[in-house]
């Protein structure tokens, strides 16, 4: 069975404490290669590697089934940051 971005979201929302989540299948629904964007208080004082380290472990069984996974990671404060950027 392919991973759904539905499913790799609420994956991602329990294992990492998320406040927000956007995924999106970049295979055109076959479920091989997901961009997203994952927010949560779990990365303050981490740099992006550590970012990047934390959230592959999280999800080393799913990122193991798929052919590409791309990742932007937030705190919410970086977060609320970046949209009151692209709003203005």
């Amino acid at each position: 069975m392919s991973l759904t971005s539905d499913h790799l979201a609420q994956i991602i929302r329990e294992r990492l404490s998320a406040q927000e989540v956007e995924v999106q299948d970049m295979s055109g629904g076959c479920g091989q290669a997901f961009a997203v964007i994952i927010v949560s208080d779990i990365f303050i004082g981490k740099n992006k590697l550590a970012r990047h380290r934390l959230v592959n472990a999280a999800l080393k069984d799913e990122i193991s089934q798929i052919h590409a996974f791309t990742q932007k990671v937030f705190t919410q404060s970086e977060w609320n940051e970046q949209k009151r950027l692209f709003s203005s």
